[in-house]
């Protein structure tokens, strides 16, 4: 991805750093060749090029670039489960998914790590956000996702003879579980999802109690990813599949929503992050009538949001780590709105929002594995960062609004907001 040259500042704003400590109220950020060079106090600010590009933040907050953890670029206006996997030929889901991942970035989502695809798109949406052949955010690609037979991804009848290619492999047993991440080795993807357990979307098979996967095949499905140095990650709602998962070595947990003292103390003690998705349950409850989901389902949903919201508080009053993403995609929770997960989790949950911003910044750069890069502005990371109107701190929904977005800059290029294409983006771009 191009990164931009010369000396771009930005300065007078309310920066918040994404570290956790308390904001700056008269921040600057000096990016000199799309990196950080200084983010803080204007007046420990050094010198700077007389002809610097100056973008002015006065009103605004400066943060940095946020992280969907838990990103669905192939996912469409989903209504039934079926929509998952037949609705669309690839052709066209490569077309939305390029369209998502535009959204995205006007946004404020500088970066976002796959929660699963159809037909292993993500790889080469990578690729081409990275070529600069398609806006998006930084990717870090998923594919095809795993699930034992029967379980919760594999809702086609034998009779219909059609499989479920297009979305998940269906396993059954440890060597059939090899198999399908040696074939995500061949694509190129980064992380395996698998789905440990059951959702309260099908609450007659595979509800949120139920589990999908036996240990054996988890424990393969690790083995086989860890030695090809692939991250695993899976749809953990019951408590059990969270056991299973953190003694099988995954890397993150999905959801994690009916959490224990064990699974607490096991999770604590890998240090391994959580994806909770706490949004796509919020408006499943809402919003769920006004699309024919039944009152099953909806009473479901409801039990998964109430015992995910006290997991994160658990997790977070712990000392444990969660990243923010939520499930977008669905007709009733669409992309776009990706900052409504935090604004729950300010308003609902109770978290303090300098912690739920770090969870969105940070925390989901460390589960992208680029923590060193992205997440903060600090020295020598790569400047991906907002401008957004008012006080974020004040009032989390400013970033629901992406009229707000003065400034979605990523490696020093203004991508996206009020300046883009201004005369702010033109001067630090690159050939």
């Amino acid at each position: 991805m191009r990164r931009g040259t010369g000396t771009t500042v930005v300065e007078h704003g309310l920066l918040v750093d994404g570290t956790g400590r308390p904001p700056v109220t008269d921040g600057t950020v000096v990016v000199t060749d799309g990196r950080i060079r200084f983010a803080g106090a204007a007046a420990a600010a050094p010198p700077v090029p007389s002809d610097a590009t100056r973008i002015d933040a006065r009103g605004c907050t400066i943060l940095p670039g946020l992280v969907e953890a838990h990103f669905h670029a192939t996912y469409f206006d989903v209504e039934k489960l079926e929509d998952l996997d037949i609705k669309y030929p690839v052709e066209y889901v490569t077309l939305l998914a390029a369209v998502n991942c535009r959204l995205a970035l006007e946004c404020g989502y500088t970066a976002a790590r796959s929660g699963g695809c159809l037909f292993n798109c993500d790889v080469w949406l990578k690729k081409a956000i990275e070529n600069d052949l398609i806006p998006g955010p930084r990717l870090c690609a998923s594919g095809r996702e795993i699930c034992s037979a029967g379980g919760l991804m594999d809702w086609n009848p034998d009779f219909r003879r059609i499989g479920m290619e297009g979305l998940v492999f269906c396993i059954n047993g440890v060597e059939e579980a090899r198999k399908a991440v040696r074939s995500l080795v061949k694509d190129g993807v980064e992380w395996v999802k698998t789905y440990p357990t059951g959702d309260a979307a099908w609450p007659d098979v595979n509800d949120h109690h139920t589990l999908c996967m036996t240990f054996e095949e988890m424990h393969a499905v690790v083995g086989t990813a860890h030695n090809h140095k692939l991250k695993v990650t899976g749809h953990c709602r019951a408590t059990a599949g969270i056991k299973n998962a953190l003694k099988a070595g995954y890397d993150c947990i999905e959801h994690a929503t009916f959490m224990d003292d064990e699974c607490l103390d096991l999770l604590l003690e890998r240090n391994v992050p959580v994806v909770p998705g706490l949004q796509f349950e919020l408006a499943s409850v809402r919003r769920g009538p006004e699309f024919g989901l039944s009152q099953r389902v909806i009473d479901g949903h409801q039990e998964t949001l109430d015992g995910g919201a006290e997991s994160c508080r658990r997790i977070l009053a712990a000392g444990g780590r969660l990243g923010m993403g939520g499930d977008y995609g669905f007709a009733w929770n669409p992309h776009g709105d990706y900052a409504k997960e935090l604004t729950f989790f300010v308003r609902e949950v109770g978290i303090d929002p300098l912690v739920v911003l770090t969870c969105a910044t940070r925390t989901g750069a460390e589960i992208m594995g680029r923590g060193d890069d992205l997440g903060t502005l600090e020295e020598g990371k790569l400047a991906d960062l907002l401008v957004v109107d008012g006080d974020v701190p004040a009032d989390i929904t400013l970033l629901e609004d992406r009229g707000n977005l003065r400034v979605v800059m990523q490696g020093g290029i203004v991508k996206a907001g009020r300046l883009a294409g201004g005369a702010a983006a033109a001067s630090c771009q690159t050939a």
